[in-house]
């Protein structure tokens, strides 16, 4: 049985639901964490203003030049969601007269305090922010739009602090904010009409291809070529990735892809509420429906208005635990989903980066043991192997991963779940996708990342956990970023890697490791400080094991 087609039961259910109101939510620290808006802001002080000024179409703004970018931020791509346009397709943004400032964020998108992020309830907040070179050397530059995660349910563009890798690559990078949780993603009948261009259930998708058609009018004001857009994101940012790789909105938006972290299978891991995966919408408009009745708006005829004279705040908690949070397959934005797609080759045919990190589940199995207060034991590992697998196959897992050959038993949950997870499916994929596009495949393997400075290190190695890249490429409030000699040339590496990819399609540079394109095989290029070589996923992750379970 193949990865992308099996549908086991996931015995973390409600621990992941922690998992995403905690620990991913921590894992924006991996995005840079909540005190980088203020750290973006005051890197450098405005000077030089007529470079400083860039024209829109909906009107001229003023940013920031710092010692590394010209700093654009906080500048509108559409209208404020709010009122009657809540649970509306995007609307243009009002143009505006003299010259705006944009030197700090904007608004964050309604959301739930986390181990980290702090909550917000404006829901005005479909802002972005542009970095380019401090000195470009040409114009016309690649534009990468990066797509943040969270979850669906936390996070903004403001909190990845792209200077470097703008500066660096010669880029013009974006990172949109977007609507998230119940605002972004609630699917139910009520709101398929009226506001909605589409079917509901993707508004925060929409307002991605809002910023996208941004992009296309505004690109080239900041020196960035509109016929030359790469999207990249990772978790959530990279699941949205893959809807645009199969959304018919999304056509002609961008001419390249970076995939990292995204869980793209349409799997549901467990028998509680969706996640941030791609799911039908007969699953997701189940639970828009649940959740409005426990809102208090139990009538369809009339939860539109009812749910839309809710104050935020009373909404916001309802993202939580992944309700209503993450993409809806089935007409409208994304017909089709997209493992269905890559496997037909139903998809926009780009060229595609697309990895994952070694040890993935690590970040989760330690947020959940720091949320909970409750280390994994033995037991409590054979317990949740148990609520995984069926028995046979439970067994089986256990003799194959017993916990004597690990650190501790939650490394050794870890392993299987990033093994079973995250390892062998995204191998499934790379095979789907290369078959009909080029792709360049990866595994971010520094098992010696810096971990958070906010999270405490649970009792085994952190690895290369969840997350563990966004430091290589973004500056970090809340990770140490790399350190060493070996890391450092890593992240130069890693970031010169992607902006040459968004120049031409393919990674390779001069004085860098050649990295080879994938060709239907096991092995991938294996990200790692002072030895980037191959690694063979398919012996790593030990999926002809995993191909056997479940079928």
């Amino acid at each position: 049985m193949r990865h992308q087609e099996r549908r086991p039961r996931f015995g973390l259910s409600r621990r992941l639901g922690v998992l995403l109101t905690a620990a991913l939510l921590s894992s924006s620290a991996a995005a840079c964490g909540g005190a980088a808006d203020a750290a973006t802001s005051s890197r450098g002080t405005p000077e030089a203003p007529a470079d400083t000024v860039v024209s829109t179409d909906a009107g001229a703004a003023r940013g920031t030049l710092t010692s590394e970018a010209r700093l654009f931020q906080g500048i509108p791509y559409a209208a404020p969601p709010t009122g009657q346009l809540r649970w509306a397709s995007p609307r243009p943004a009002v143009s505006w007269r003299g010259i705006r400032d944009a030197t700090k964020p904007g608004n964050r998108c309604a959301q739930a305090k986390g181990l980290i992020d702090e909550a917000s309830t404006t829901e005005d907040c479909l802002y972005l922010n542009v970095a380019t070179p401090r000195d470009r050397d040409a114009h016309k530059l690649p534009v990468m739009v990066w797509i943040h995660g969270n979850g669906f349910i936390s996070g903004a563009g403001s909190l990845y602090d792209a200077q470097q890798l703008a500066n660096s690559g010669q880029v013009v990078v974006v990172s949109p904010n977007y609507r998230l949780g119940i605002f972004g993603f609630l699917a139910h009948p009520a709101l398929d009409h009226g506001g909605a261009r589409h079917l509901s259930g993707n508004f925060g998708l929409e307002d991605q291809q809002a910023a996208l058609r941004w992009v296309r009018r505004n690109a080239a004001a900041f020196g960035g070529d509109p016929d030359n857009v790469t999207i990249f994101g990772e978790s959530a940012g990279g699941t949205s990735v893959c809807s645009h790789l199969v959304a018919p909105g999304s056509a002609g938006l961008f001419q390249k892809a970076i995939l990292q972290s995204a869980e793209c299978t349409g799997r549901k891991w467990s028998p509680g509420p969706p996640t941030w995966f791609p799911l039908p919408r007969s699953e997701r408009e189940q639970h828009g429906l649940e959740v409005a009745a426990k809102i208090g708006c139990p009538k369809p005829e009339a939860a539109a208005a009812c749910l839309r004279d809710k104050r935020p705040e009373e909404l916001t908690k309802w993202s939580d635990d992944g309700v209503g949070s993450g993409p809806t397959v089935g007409g409208g934005v994304l017909p089709l989903s997209p493992d269905r797609a890559f496997a037909t080759g139903r998809f926009n045919h780009v060229p595609i980066i697309q990895g994952t990190t070694r040890d993935e589940h690590r970040l989760f199995t330690a947020a959940i043991e720091t949320a909970t207060g409750q280390v994994t034991t033995p037991a409590s590992y054979s317990a949740e192997v148990h609520t995984l697998f069926d028995k046979s196959d439970a067994e089986r897992v256990l003799a194959r991963y017993p916990v004597e050959q690990f650190h501790s038993a939650g490394e050794a949950l870890s392993t299987v779940v990033s093994d079973w997870a995250w390892g062998c499916p995204v191998l499934d994929r790379d095979r789907a996708l290369a078959a009909r596009t080029p792709l360049y495949a990866y595994e971010f393997a520094d098992e010696t990342a810096p971990w958070f400075t906010t999270l405490p290190k649970p009792n085994f190695p952190t690895g290369a956990f969840h997350g563990a890249e966004l430091q290589y490429l973004f500056a970090d409030e809340q990770l140490p970023g790399p350190s060493t000699p070996g890391q450092k040339e890593l992240s130069a590496t890693m970031m010169s890697y992607w902006t040459q990819f968004a120049r031409t399609g393919n990674p390779n540079g001069p004085g860098q490791p050649r990295w080879q394109p994938f060709q239907n095989k096991e092995h991938v290029q294996s990200l790692a400080p002072a030895r980037i070589t191959s690694a063979d996923l398919a012996k790593e992750h030990q999926c002809a094991f995993w191909a056997s379970i479940g079928s």
